[in-house]
């Protein structure tokens, strides 16, 4: 029996990732969205930890070409995750804001038949 390369097999599990993810997002009804940010935003700030340990990250030789690699992901990296989370943070605001009730205004009294002008 022949063996699946291992590069056509993590394609297929990203592919299978995609179309999951898909499902699942976009079946969310909106009461379960804002915890599902909450969620995400905790994940990037994960990232961010990873990004800022990759942008400080010095190998055997400071000036070499990884060194650099690494610190230009890392820094990527905390870009990315930073835009993601305050994204994040901004929909669930909107979303909160969304159940809120709207305070409604007064309304106004008719003018007071007895505070006429008396001739």
């Amino acid at each position: 029996m022949e063996h699946v390369d291992p590069t056509v097999f993590r394609l297929a599990i990203f592919v299978l990732a995609i179309f999951v993810g898909y499902y699942v997002v976009w079946s969310v009804t909106p009461a379960l969205h804002t915890p599902l940010m909450a969620v995400t935003n905790a994940i990037s700030s994960v990232i961010i930890v990873g990004g800022l340990i990759a942008a400080a990250a010095v190998s055997g030789d400071v000036t070499g070409p990884n060194a650099w690699i690494a610190k230009g992901a890392g820094v990527l990296a905390v870009t990315l995750a930073s835009v993601n989370i305050f994204g994040g943070f901004m929909v669930t605001r909107r979303m909160l804001a969304m159940y809120k009730k709207k305070e409604r205004p007064a309304p106004k009294a008719a003018p007071d038949a007895s505070s006429g002008a008396s001739s």
